[in-house]
C-alpha cells in the first residue's frame, strides 16, 4: 500500500498563549457538580492491592486516612502487605512518633470484607472479570452501613452494570485513578445514570484529601484520559509500522515537550497489560478499522517491558534503554507481509500525526458531552498523560492551532484512512461557526 507524501503542517503557533495557572493548575473554586453534601472518607476500604489498590492505598494513608485493604486470599494478601511494607518503611520519620509508625497503625489488611466495616467509602480496585467485580460489590454492600459510597478505580468496567447489581445503585461512582494512583495527582470522578449527587461529592472531598485534580467524566468507554491514550498509542503505532521506529516516535514527541514518548511509558507499565486493554475493547471494534499485529509480535517474543528487561527497549543489566534492533524489523516484516511500502517519516510529521489523532479524539469526546469542558480535557492531558504544560493543555493547543488548519490537515490524512481519521464533527462545528473548542 502506496502512501502519498503528506506535508506536515507548522505546529509552531506563531501567537503568544502562555498559559495560565487556571488552565493547567488545580480547579479554582468548587465545581458546580460538588454541591451536596459528601459522605465520611475518614475511613476507606480498598479492595484489590495489586499496582493499583497498594497505589490508592499508599495515597489515602499519606492524606492521614485510616485505611482497610481486603484481598480474597493469602497469597495476594502477603504479596499486597511486601509492598505496602516497602512504602511505609521508606517514609520519612518525623514529629512525635515516626510516620511509619503512624501509617501502621493506620492501616489494616485482611481477607475478611468485615475488617470494612465503618468505612464511609470503599473502592474496588481489581482487574478481575465482571461477574467477581459484582460479588465483590455485593459482599461490600452487606457489610457497610447504607450511608457509604461504593466505587470503582479502573477505567474498564461498565459503572453501570456495576450499578445494577447494587440494591442502591446511586452509591455507585467511579473513582479513576492515574498509575502510579500514589504519585498522580489527577483523578477522573465518573457519573453512572444512577450516581447521586452526593457519592460524586464524596469523589471531589477525596480528591481533596489527596492533593488531586479532579475532573468530571461521563461513563464511557476509557472515560477521558484512556480514550485519548488509546488513540495517541494507535496513532503511534501507525507511524511505526509505515516508516519509523519507537526510538524515533518517543524522540519526536520529547522535543514536543513531553517527559518521555509512548514507546517509553508503554515499556513502564507494560505491554500485557496494553495488550490485556486491546484484546478487550476487541468485540466493539470497528472491523474497518486497520489493525497493526506488533504488538502481538512482542507478546509471543515476551518482551513485556521493563520488567522483563525488554519490551520496545532493551534495559540491559536493569539499566537504562537502548534501541533494539529486532523490534525495528518486527515493523519491517509486518510491513512486509501486510504490502505496505514504508515512507520515512521526519520528526515534524511523526508529531503532528499523534497530536491531530488526540486532538481528534479529545474533540469527540467534548461533543459527547464525556467532558464537561475543554478545560477538563486540558486538566486531564496535562495532568494525566504528560501533556506538557507551559503549552496550556491539548484543547489550549488546538485552539492555538485553530480549527482551520487542524481540519484541512485531518482531511489529507483521512485519504489515506477515512476510518482513524474521519474529522470529529464537533470540529467541523467550530469551523462552520467560526468559535474555538474552549468557546464550544
Amino acid at each position: 500500500m502506496d502512501k502519498p507524501p503528506v506535508k506536515a503542517f507548522d505546529l509552531t503557533v506563531r501567537r503568544n498563549y502562555a498559559t495560565t495557572g487556571l488552565v493547567v493548575g488545580r480547579a479554582v473554586g468548587a465545581p458546580d457538580w460538588s454541591a451536596a453534601e459528601p459522605g465520611d472518607i475518614n475511613r476507606v476500604a480498598v479492595v484489590g492491592g495489586g499496582s493499583m489498590g497498594g497505589g490508592i492505598v499508599s495515597a489515602c494513608l499519606n492524606a492521614g486516612l485510616h485505611m482497610t485493604l481486603v484481598e480474597p486470599d493469602l497469597e495476594s494478601l502477603t504479596r499486597a502487605e511486601a509492598s505496602l511494607r516497602k512504602f511505609i518503611d521508606a517514609s520519612p520519620s518525623h514529629g512525635p512518633i515516626g510516620v511509619a509508625e503512624a501509617w501502621r497503625s493506620q492501616l489494616v489488611l485482611t481477607s475478611d470484607y468485615a475488617a470494612a466495616a465503618g468505612a464511609g467509602l470503599a473502592i474496588e480496585a481489581t482487574s478481575d472479570a465482571m461477574e467477581i467485580r459484582r460479588d465483590i460489590f455485593d459482599r461490600l454492600q452487606a457489610v457497610l452501613g447504607p450511608e457509604a459510597v461504593l466505587a470503582s478505580a479502573t477505567s474498564t468496567p461498565d459503572l453501570n452494570e456495576i450499578a445494577g447489581a447494587v440494591s442502591e445503585p446511586s452509591r455507585v461512582v467511579g473513582l479513576h485513578f492515574f498509575a502510579p494512583a500514589d504519585v498522580s495527582n489527577l483523578l477522573e470522578i465518573v457519573r453512572g445514570d444512577a450516581t447521586s449527587d452526593r457519592a460524586l461529592a464524596t469523589g471531589l472531598a477525596l480528591a481533596k484529601r489527596l492533593q488531586k485534580v479532579p475532573v468530571l467524566a461521563r461513563n464511557r468507554e476509557g472515560f477521558i484520559g484512556n480514550r485519548i491514550l488509546a488513540r495517541y498509542r494507535e496513532a503511534a503505532d501507525t507511524v511505526f509500522m509505515d516508516g519509523s521506529t519507537p526510538w524515533d516516535v518517543d524522540e519526536a514527541m520529547v522535543e514536543f515537550g513531553f517527559a518521555m514518548g509512548p514507546y517509553e511509558a508503554q515499556d513502564i507499565t507494560g505491554l500485557d497489560v496494553a495488550h490485556a486493554n486491546l484484546r478487550r475493547r476487541e468485540a466493539a471494534r470497528d472491523p474497518a478499522r486497520r489493525t497493526i499485529p506488533i504488538i502481538d509480535r512482542m507478546m509471543e517474543l515476551g518482551k513485556l517491558g521493563r520488567k522483563t528487561g525488554a519490551g520496545w527497549y532493551r534495559y540491559p543489566g536493569g539499566g537504562g534503554k537502548v534501541d533494539d534492533p529486532i523490534v525495528a524489523d518486527l515493523a519491517l516484516e509486518e510491513a512486509h507481509f501486510a504490502g505496505i511500502t514504508r515512507v520515512d517519516y521526519g520528526p515534524e510529521e511523526i508529531r503532528e500525526r499523534l497530536l491531530l489523532a488526540m486532538i481528534n479524539e479529545a474533540a469527540d469526546i467534548l461533543g459527547e458531552g464525556v467532558a464537561q469542558s475543554a478545560r477538563d480535557i486540558d486538566l486531564v492531558s496535562v495532568h494525566g498523560l504528560g501533556f506538557p504544560r507551559w503549552r496550556g493543555g491539548l484543547l489550549h493547543y488546538a485552539d492555538a492551532l485553530g480549527a482551520p488548519a487542524i481540519v484541512e490537515r485531518l482531511h489529507a490524512l483521512a485519504e489515506e484512512d477515512p476510518v482513524a481519521w474521519r474529522v470529529s464533527p464537533l470540529l467541523m462545528d467550530c469551523l462552520t461557526r467560526g468559535v474555538t473548542l474552549t468557546e464550544r
